[in-house]
Formats: C-alpha cells, sequence, structure tokens
C-alpha cells in the first residue's frame, strides 16, 4: 500500500466509523513505536512525522554515533552515519535520526503493530459510541427496531450508528414491536464497562412522558409552564402536577390542547395510556388533595411534616375510588408528591373511634401509613368498590380532575 492509499482508507474510515484521522495517525505512530522496540530491543526512541495534505509520513530511529557499533539496536558507526545524512558533519557521541520502512520491522513486529492499531479503532469506536449515547442522554430520540428475541421478548434499537437493548420492562404494556419499526425511546443512562458503553433505553420512564410533553407543549419547551412531578404505572396510567410562571396561561389547559389535541397525540404514543394533569401547589393540603383527583378530598390532615406523612379524608362512597384499582390510584399520587398518604372515610372505619386519633386507633384498624390502606377496600367491599370506580369512571380519565369528575 502507497502513502496516498493509506491516507485514503484513512480518510474513507474517518467517514464511516466518525473516527478522527488524527487519531488513528496516533495509533499508527503507537503501533510503530511498540514494533521497534520489539525489533530493536527496547529502541522505542521513534521520530513520526504524518502530513495528510501531502499523504506523507516519515518514521526515524533515533541513535548515537559510535567509534566501534556493539549494540546495532541503539549504536551507527561514523562511517554509516555520514552516509545516512551527508550534510552533517557528526562527531561521536552525536544522535542521528535513521531512518526506517515499518515494512521491514519483521512479521512479529508487525503483527503486533496491526494488533495496536485494531484495538485502537475499538477504542474510537467505544469512545464514539459513548459520546453520541452522552449527548443524547436525558432526551429522545426516533430509533429504529432491528429485531426482536422472540422468547424474552427484548427489542435490539438502532440508535444512529449504535445499538442498544430495549427490555421488556421498559417496554409500555403490551405493546408489540416488529422489525423495522420507528420508535420513540428515553436515553435514561450511559453505563461504560469492559463490554464497551452502551445506553439504558426506557419507553416506560416517567422521564419519557416529561419529554413527550415537551416536544408537544411549546409553553412546557419555552418553560412558561414547568412540569414539577410525574409518576408513572407504564401502560395504565400516569399522574403528572403542572404550574404556570404566567398568571394568564392555564397549565393544564396548556397541556390538553384545544379538544384535547395536544394529550391526545402523547396518549396515542403511549398505546392509550391514561393521563392525570393536576395543577401542583406549595401548600401540601391542595397538592395532595388534587393527586387523589379523581376522587373528592373533603380534608387533609399533616401527621408528620418531618417523614411527610399524612391522612386524606373522602366521602364514605369514593374511599374505592380514591384507592383505585389494586391501589394504583394512592399509590400514584405518593409517588407524585412524595406524601406517604392514609386515605380514610368520612365516616371512619368500622370500629374506630372518630375522636380518637391515637396511633394505636390506626393499629386497631389496620390503616397503613403507606399509599394503599390495609383493609379500606375490604371495608368498602369488593364488589362496592368496582362499582364505584365504574360510576365515576375512573378508568377513563385523560385531563384535568375536572373533567375526570364529570365523567
Amino acid at each position: 500500500m502507497t502513502n496516498k492509499e493509506l491516507f485514503e482508507a484513512l480518510r474513507m474510515f474517518e467517514k464511516e466509523k466518525d473516527i478522527p484521522m488524527d487519531y488513528m495517525l496516533m495509533q499508527i505512530e503507537k503501533a510503530i513505536t511498540i514494533a521497534c522496540k520489539n525489533y530493536f530491543d527496547g529502541n522505542e526512541d521513534v521520530i513520526f512525522k504524518a502530513d495528510p495534505e501531502k499523504n506523507s509520513f516519515d518514521v526515524k530511529l533515533k541513535k548515537t554515533v559510535v567509534d566501534e557499533v556493539f549494540d546495532p539496536s541503539y549504536e551507527v558507526s561514523l562511517e554509516e552515519a555520514a552516509q545516512i545524512n551527508k550534510r552533517k558533519k557528526f562527531e561521536i557521541g552525536d544522535e542521528i535520526e535513521v531512518p526506517l520502512d515499518p515494512k521491514k520491522l519483521g512479521r512479529i513486529a508487525i503483527s503486533a503493530a496491526r494488533n495496536v492499531i485494531r484495538q485502537g479503532i475499538r477504542a474510537g469506536e467505544k469512545g464514539q459510541s459513548l459520546l453520541e449515547f452522552q449527548s443524547k442522554l436525558g432526551e429522545i430520540v426516533t430509533a429504529t427496531v432491528e429485531r426482536i428475541d422472540p422468547k424474552s421478548g427484548i427489542a435490539t434499537i438502532k440508535i444512529g450508528k449504535s445499538e442498544a437493548m430495549l427490555p421488556k420492562s421498559e417496554q409500555i404494556g403490551c405493546e408489540s414491536l416488529s422489525e423495522g419499526d420507528h420508535v420513540k425511546v428515553y436515553i435514561a443512562d450511559v453505563k461504560d464497562n469492559e463490554k464497551g458503553p452502551h445506553a439504558i433505553i426506557s419507553r416506560s420512564h416517567p422521564g419519557f412522558v416529561r419529554r413527550l410533553f415537551e416536544q408537544e407543549v411549546p409553553e412546557v419547551f419555552d418553560g412558561i409552564v414547568e412540569i414539577k412531578s410525574v409518576s408513572r404505572e407504564a401502560g395504565s396510567r400516569t399522574k403528572m402536577a403542572v404550574t404556570s410562571s404566567n398568571p394568564d396561561i392555564d397549565a393544564i389547559g396548556a397541556c390538553i390542547g384545544q379538544k384535547g389535541a395536544r394529550v391526545n397525540r402523547i396518549v396515542a404514543e403511549l398505546g392509550g395510556e391514561k393521563i392525570d394533569i393536576i395543577e401542583y401547589s406549595d401548600e401540601p393540603e391542595k397538592y395532595i388533595s388534587a393527586a387523589l383527583s379523581p376522587a373528592t378530598v373533603t380534608k387533609v390532615e399533616i401527621v408528620d411534616e418531618e417523614k411527610k406523612s399524612c391522612k386524606a379524608t373522602v366521602p364514605d362512597g369514593q374511599l374505592s375510588l380514591a384507592i383505585g384499582n389494586k391501589g394504583q390510584n394512592a399509590r400514584l399520587a405518593a409517588k407524585l408528591t412524595g406524601w406517604k398518604i392514609d386515605i380514610r372515610p368520612q365516616s371512619g372505619f368500622y370500629g374506630e373511634d372518630e375522636e380518637d386519633e391515637e396511633p394505636a386507633a390506626e393499629e386497631a384498624t389496620g390503616a397503613e401509613e403507606l399509599t394503599e390502606p390495609a383493609g379500606a377496600e375490604e371495608a368498602a367491599g369488593a364488589e362496592e368498590a368496582a362499582e364505584v370506580e365504574e360510576a365515576a369512571g375512573v378508568e377513563e380519565i385523560t385531563g384535568t380532575e375536572e373533567e375526570a369528575a364529570e365523567e
């Protein structure tokens, strides 16, 4: 291969792999240095010069001019030095740069050099993949489904020139992906280990919903409407708290859009996942009340502000609605607000002394401080819970709590 062919190959490699030519020249220099060290008994005093514009590179090895050569790897005679560089008059002890032909370094040395270049290429590819993933961290990218594992359901996703794995647990509900599909994924994290850099991608991450709203709602993208918190059970329901820095702009209305156009496009991307959008408040009582929508909350009592625990009282007929199907509504409200919510009916639990609110009363009734109070659904009755949810339309909520209440 001529010098011109070498540089043309490097330019093509740079274009296809996005690995800079300077990086590859550094790897070649490193490889030649190692080859010289192996071939010249440890002498690695190499001078490497490359000029891509002129398609030239020059390799020389420093040696010492001596009267009598004992180590050819490090020494040259005075006569040999004069032949190498006829323009300069050398004296004993001078250093001379001896031109080298890398092709004559020996089979073993050249093989070692090739390995170094290969390792450099792999490292360069890893570095480019890492940079590509890191530049997209916390963002949504549109990727292509390369293949689907028929057993595990894991999807191999092509992102730019890199690949990432989308586990079944990070997919939305029962969505069915196919090879060749173009899907939006959220870059949740980037890891780098012995196998190389890889992106942790997801469609079930709460950040996925947040970024979808940023893409769909200009007010969110511009920062006028702020998404304060998102809690999500992918494929089923999301709760999102929003607030507006401009009193003239309705935060919830901006996210829903005219006739629900904006939120409906996001719901479609999420495969029909329900989205409850509530107004954020700095007052915990108001915030928790809104988070428990579509249920109406009559009172919120702060039990322990430091531990963020509270009691929420709801009308007797809305206890199951507040708790939600299998505790989902209460669970999402707790994740959204960061508070432990003990939900109670207005009349109190059976056998509970309403005037005595000591912890012993909670223990006697089996009420927990978690999002899904033990005994709550049992007290209301399983059949009654299903009827209340159906009557209130809890499965059809998409938008604000006001819309939910109307439904």
